[in-house]
């Protein structure tokens, strides 16, 4: 963990990933309300839902179970609640509550309280006047958790609220309920409004500790720490509380200074990383070429240090542009006969096992489609193995669509298959009598991982992938039906480590997308690196590289890509081709986010992007480029 140094407004620590931070938050809680135990009183807690908070109470559950922790003596108010909305709705915070924490430890049932989504509009001024009243009648809250919105937002108090505000009825930012369309099914389906505590009543708490994790937080982490107190940013105002600290990981911190120039706030070890960090943010921060960089450039903006330990900006120049040349590669795999010290991959074998994994039926062709091509026709074995069935990202229509056509297909040629023909009805008939509170049984989740394996396949059969190099893992962490997954389990580990032993594979390449807004990408990875080091020391292991690549939300910084594959326009339009063979995931897809381009548009974007970023720091130009950072386990 790093301690704040400057910059900051708001005590901050980094934690080098949520575990360990929820871990500490959970600890801190704990204190609380055995210090107010040992004084005969209660503890007042103010709770948040959301993902962020996640681990924080799985961490209090485990105190209580395994430590004795109790909450006999704790009262709690949550912070708010989507409106109109039924408590035993698949989206409440009642829910939420309840299954995260009050069901698993020994509050009393009267001692917790979420706003209340199913009162009538005309008693809503009321309730809210009570619920901050019940607060003051508890002498105030002890502690108050929050999390932040991808807006900024803290609590439903979206931009625009004022430091006064009062516990009240709010109309949701539409970057609110955009990020909750994964929850209710669609954004036509997710609530305009939501009954929300008050930034004034958050600011009276006497002690208050927001969480944030990912890269998709880290700008407006940025701007609530070290930007000035604005409505425009709610959770700035947190800058004015006198006992407030942001516990954040190394991901959401990425857009502080100590993360983004750290030799702007004390002296660095100038090791190659940070030499390439420091350079390549200068000479796109003057829009001047590497090799144009001067004395003058570096002694002005800061790197006088770096300076004095070359003596010119000359020879950094050089060897900077030379760690950028030697990341560029048409050859993912190594080129064969050709002389590696400066490829990134290795040339032997020339012919190289391969384990493309991907979280989702389609990551593969949408984060590396050009360098997936590559591998296939440079005559590499590839595998692919698709990890999850990702069905809770076909939309019902897509569902039922499939579902009839079956059924009409049956019927029509008289087939005699009563166990298919009762799963499909039994779909459709669920699917047209859904409520918007229900999650999908088993029939529809069977159709929807049907819908995506068969686009996968499609995929695969395009770039030109043998049948049996496909390999749909079906991790059972994943299966829920829900945004709501289980914790990995020793059958998923299981699964991943089978697949890499049978291959044995000489590369491998998994999403290393910490920003994934639903953490699919992230649970992968976890289980990969469970698999790998378990495996480490099998002999074919210590041949293995492994690759990782970024999903379509985000891409590596330009300091930390170790292998650059550029691409044609034919190959360009070649990957577009393959991400349409998704047809389930086009056109107002279930999962699309604040974004509003579909993944095609995504991923070509980012990666011209990131081949627009190599020829400004004074590279060749290419039409686009997919990137890598390689994990040394």
């Amino acid at each position: 963990m790093e301690q704040a140094i400057s910059y900051e407004r708001v005590p901050t620590s980094i934690y080098a990933n949520s575990e360990d931070a929820s871990r500490a938050v959970a600890h801190e809680i704990a204190a609380i309300i055995r210090n107010r135990a040992n004084e005969d009183k209660q503890a007042i807690l103010g709770l948040a839902t959301g993902s962020s908070p996640k681990k924080v109470y799985a961490e209090l559950i485990r105190m209580h179970r395994e430590e004795g922790l109790s909450f006999k003596n704790v009262v709690s108010f949550n912070l708010d609640e989507y409106y109109p909305m039924e408590p035993d709705a698949v989206q409440s915070y009642v829910r939420f509550m309840k299954e995260q924490l009050f069901d698993h430890i020994d509050i009393p049932a009267n001692n917790w309280h979420v706003p209340d989504g199913t009162l009538p509009l005309e008693k809503l001024a009321e309730f809210c006047r009570d619920y901050e009243e019940q607060i003051e009648r508890h002498g105030g809250l002890d502690f108050q958790l929050l999390g932040i919105g991808r807006n900024g937002h803290i609590g439903f108090n979206e931009p625009g609220s004022l430091v006064n505000s009062k516990t009240r009825l709010m109309t949701l930012d539409l970057t609110t309920r955009i990020d909750a369309t994964g929850d209710f099914g669609g954004l036509s389906k997710v609530s305009k409004k939501a009954i929300t505590m008050g930034i004034n009543k958050i600011m009276e708490a006497k002690r208050v500790v927001l969480l944030a994790w990912g890269e998709h937080k880290a700008m407006n982490v940025a701007r609530a720490v070290e930007g000035a107190v604005s409505a425009d940013v709610p959770a700035s105002y947190l800058q004015l509380h006198g006992n407030s600290s942001f516990i954040i990981d190394t991901a959401a911190a990425a857009q502080l200074t100590r993360s983004r120039t750290p030799w702007m706030i004390d002296s660095v070890t100038w090791d190659r990383p940070m030499i390439k960090k420091a350079v390549t943010h200068l000479s796109l921060m003057l829009g001047k070429p590497v090799l144009k960089l001067t004395n003058a450039d570096y002694n002005e903006n800061g790197l006088s240090d770096l300076l004095a330990l070359y003596g010119q900006a000359y020879d950094i120049n050089i060897e900077v542009f030379n760690f950028l040349q030697h990341t560029i590669s048409g050859w993912p795999g190594g080129k064969p006969n050709a002389d590696d010290s400066n490829r990134p991959e290795r040339a032997y074998p020339a012919r190289k096992r391969i384990i493309i994994f991907s979280p989702h039926p389609d990551d593969d062709i949408i984060s590396m489609g050009g360098t997936f091509q590559r591998l296939v026709d440079q005559g590499h074995e590839v595998h692919v193995a698709y990890q999850t069935s990702g069905n809770i990202a076909v939309a019902d229509d897509e569902a039922i669509r499939f579902a009839e056509f079956v059924v009409d297909f049956n019927e029509k040629f008289e087939a005699n298959n009563p166990k298919a023909n009762r799963v499909y009805r039994e779909a459709v008939k669920f699917l047209k009598n859904k409520k918007d509170s229900e999650i999908d049984n088993a029939e529809v989740r069977f159709i929807k991982g049907l819908i995506r394996k068969g686009e996968a396949k499609n995929t695969c059969r395009y770039v030109g992938v043998q049948k049996e190099n496909i390999h749909f893992l079906e991790m059972p962490f994943y299966e829920t039906g829900m945004i709501q997954k289980k914790p990995l389990s020793e059958a998923d580990y299981k699964i991943v480590a089978d697949l890499i032993e049978e291959i044995q594979p000489h590369q491998i390449y998994s999403a290393g997308d910490l920003a994934d807004p639903h953490g699919t990408h992230k649970v992968c990875l976890d289980a990969i690196v469970e698999a790998v080091n378990r495996l480490k020391h099998r002999e074919y292991m210590v041949n293995c590289w492994i690759w990782l690549y970024k999903g379509a939300w985000a891409e590596w910084d330009i300091d930390q890509i170790e292998m650059a594959v550029p691409m044609s326009p034919d190959q360009v339009l070649k990957k577009r081709y393959g991400i349409f063979k998704h047809q389930s995931q086009k056109d107002g897809v279930v999962f699309q986010g604040t974004d509003s381009r579909e993944f095609w548009q995504r991923a070509e974007d980012r990666n011209r992007g990131t081949a627009k970023i190599y020829n400004q720091l004074g590279l060749a130009e290419y039409e686009a480029m997919e990137a890598f950072v390689r994990w040394k386990f």
